[in-house]
């Protein structure tokens, strides 16, 4: 006989049942209205208007995220493993302010915890654990992370390089004081970010600026198809790993819960 403790992993952690779906979709629920409280206490005519009601609600969904928090430490069967996870340090990170706010008290006190308190802004992270598409977009871009370093690192090599060129062909004239202010420019120029305080004034800074705003493209580009590539694999791996044990069929959607083929539940 299953017991209480396997019924509520059950319930937590796998979310492929419907007692799964539905928790968490209250879940989800919960962490856009904690969300949108914090944006609305953000606002101090809104926050002097209606404290007490903001109040209230902060401590509802603290308690709430509390339980979850328990419920999840006491079921798994590795609870530190889960305890410094990322989501467990989110969870964490979701009710700890409000309970230092009991703590900290006074002028400073209250300073301090109402930076603590942005942190709450974090819980919108758990949403991703709660949709399929969010964990094949998080397992791409995993997938996805070495090649995407390597890049990066391909870029700052070129902006490098591009910085100290404009520093040496510009000059502090031009407004290019030093290699970190060219670095700077750089940056801003390959992104397409071009914020125009620092302009070139020479035909060859100029050249130079045309090739870095033509590369800049490529930059947004390589980072997007590397990215593309993994959730189209991660996608397929999804749907391979729904295989039909009664006729082996194994093109299934994700969320698939009888075989297309023989109509067998999965």
């Amino acid at each position: 006989m299953e017991t209480i403790r396997k019924k509520i992993y059950r319930i937590i952690f796998e979310t492929d049942t419907p007692a799964g779906k539905m928790f968490d979709l209250v879940l989800i629920i919960v962490i856009i209205l904690s969300v949108l409280a914090v944006i609305l206490e953000s606002i101090p005519s809104f926050r002097a208007l209606h404290a007490p009601l903001l109040k209230t609600t902060e401590w509802i969904i603290t308690a709430i995220f509390t339980l979850e928090y328990m419920a999840r430490i006491w079921t798994h069967p590795k609870p530190f493993r889960y305890i410094f996870s990322f989501y467990g340090v989110i969870d964490f990170l979701a009710i700890i302010p409000t309970y230092l706010a009991l703590i900290f008290t006074g002028a400073m006190g209250f300073a301090v915890i109402r930076g603590l308190r942005l942190l709450r802004i974090f819980r919108v992270l758990k949403i991703t654990r709660y949709s399929l598409e969010g964990r094949v977009i998080i397992e791409a871009l995993s997938a996805s992370r070495y090649k995407i370093l390597v890049f990066l690192f391909a870029v700052l090599i070129v902006v490098l390089i591009i910085g100290t060129l404009m520093y040496l062909v510009e000059g502090p004239a031009s407004g290019f004081t030093s290699i970190p202010a060219g670095i700077y420019w750089a940056i801003t120029t390959l992104t397409t970010v071009g914020f125009g305080d620092i302009t070139p004034a020479t035909g060859f800074g100029k050249f130079i600026a045309s090739f870095v705003m033509i590369i800049g493209y490529g930059v947004i580009a390589v980072p997007t198809g590397i990215v593309t590539f993994e959730i189209a694999s991660a996608v397929k791996s999804q749907r391979e790993k729904r295989v039909c044990e009664a006729c082996g069929h194994s093109s299934h959607d994700a969320d698939a819960n009888y075989c297309k083929s023989c109509g067998e539940k999965l």
